[in-house]
């Protein structure tokens, strides 16, 4: 409240709950998220593993960024455990997203199974968005599009 320099009284008088106002900085997130997704895909439509390594670049440098502090879906999904809280809700459906992203990609490379893969990397993108900077000396960025390089390479023999 200090820093924003907003009353409580204003805050309040636009979220009722702080349930509300969770889920709205949650769908502010997902918005932001989505937005960089989409912008990076027109930039290599028609050229599926050239958007995928851009894809896993700008979510890399994400998780790079100073103070980044882990993956805004993943903390909610874990500090809310009940499935009709409207925030985790909106987590879920950010991930399922993200599945569904993924698997659009794999079929335009040509992957045989592409909702397996949709999963698997996406855990693999979850892992990284939860573990941040740390982890990875070489940059999380790297790190994704190795993985993917090898997962890729496993289901299409190139």
């Amino acid at each position: 409240m200090a820093q924003s320099g907003v009353a409580k009284t204003s805050l309040y008088r636009h979220f009722a709950t702080k349930d509300d106002l969770i889920e709205a900085f949650l769908l502010r997130e997902d918005e932001d998220f989505w937005q960089h997704w989409d912008t990076v895909a027109a930039r290599h439509e028609g050229a599926p593993r050239e958007e995928l390594d851009a894809q896993l670049k700008w979510i890399g440098d994400r998780i790079a960024r100073p103070g980044y502090r882990g993956c805004p879906q993943i903390n909610i999904a874990a500090e809310y455990a009940d499935d009709k809280h409207p925030a985790r809700k909106v987590a879920v459906a950010h991930k399922r997203e993200m599945r569904r992203r993924l698997a659009q990609l794999a079929k335009a490379i040509g992957l045989d199974d592409p909702e397996t893969f949709a999963l698997q990397f996406g855990t693999i993108i979850d892992g990284a968005l939860s573990s941040g900077r740390a982890l990875h000396a070489a940059g999380p960025a790297r790190f994704l599009q190795a993985l993917a390089h090898m997962l890729i390479s496993t289901r299409d023999g190139k």
